[in-house]
């Protein structure tokens, strides 16, 4: 279960996320970083978390023109990720040309292409969330929407709520990779999250990979809450 804990990384100075690298290197399968460690660190951090043999999901939801997004794909290959996000809300042009770099890209350095996934809805979003922006649908129509869109467009899988997990691969086929934030184990408070399961829980329902970060980072004994969330995972 180990291979399916994505830790995220949500700090803002490269000490920080290369204490937390090397503390719990062995005790989750990939290292999230996302907006705010990568601007204030750049590439720098993805390279040493790379050399001291850690995996990373680059969490940078690339929305943009479909070339910009192409070419920012082709970047993340380079940089030897092995997994990174668009936002599904780009369209199906932006998603089929960053797919198709992503690929391409790969091939031509020989290596094995990253895992690509969509960002459908964040799930600190709610209903009112989405009729502010004005999305009138119901969440799961729209998350059902644009998860059909990015497969579509070549992609591997998407991010989506725990809630929407099933939805997702009754959609999509179960080959479709659902990567779940918005999981919070037993121990754990809420924090701004509002569409959350158990470990376990989106274990069951046929989440292939769990995001968690404030859970262990947050924990008095890191290390400790890592093993107790991957026994949850695998609970009985």
């Amino acid at each position: 279960m180990v291979d399916k804990l994505i830790l995220a990384l949500d700090v803002k100075e490269e000490a920080q996320a290369l204490t937390w690298a090397d503390r719990l290197h062995d005790k989750v399968g990939f290292f999230k970083i996302g907006k705010q460690l990568f601007t204030s660190t750049g590439p720098t951090v993805v390279k040493e978390i790379i050399k001291r043999g850690g995996h990373i999901f680059l969490d940078l939801k690339f929305h943009d023109i479909p070339n910009t997004v192409a070419a920012a794909s082709i970047e993340a290959v380079r940089l030897g990720v092995k997994m990174f996000n668009v936002h599904a809300l780009g369209g199906y042009e932006m998603m089929a040309r960053a797919a198709e770099a992503t690929h391409k890209e790969a091939e031509k350095l020989g290596i094995e292409k990253p895992v690509l996934i969509a960002v459908t809805i964040l799930t600190s979003t709610d209903e009112s969330g989405l009729k502010e922006v004005g999305i009138l649908e119901p969440i799961k129509d729209e998350v059902r929407r644009l998860a059909l869109l990015a497969q579509k467009a070549g992609l591997d899988g998407v991010v989506a709520s725990p809630q929407e997990i099933s939805l997702v691969k009754e959609s999509c086929g179960s080959d479709f990779v659902v990567v779940t934030p918005g999981v919070r184990p037993a121990f754990a408070s809420l924090d701004d999250q509002k569409r959350v399961m158990t470990p376990y829980e989106a274990v069951k329902a046929g989440a292939d990979y769990l995001v968690i970060g404030r859970p262990i980072t947050n924990s008095e004994d890191p290390v400790k809450a890592a093993d107790l969330i991957a026994g949850e995972m695998c609970q009985e």
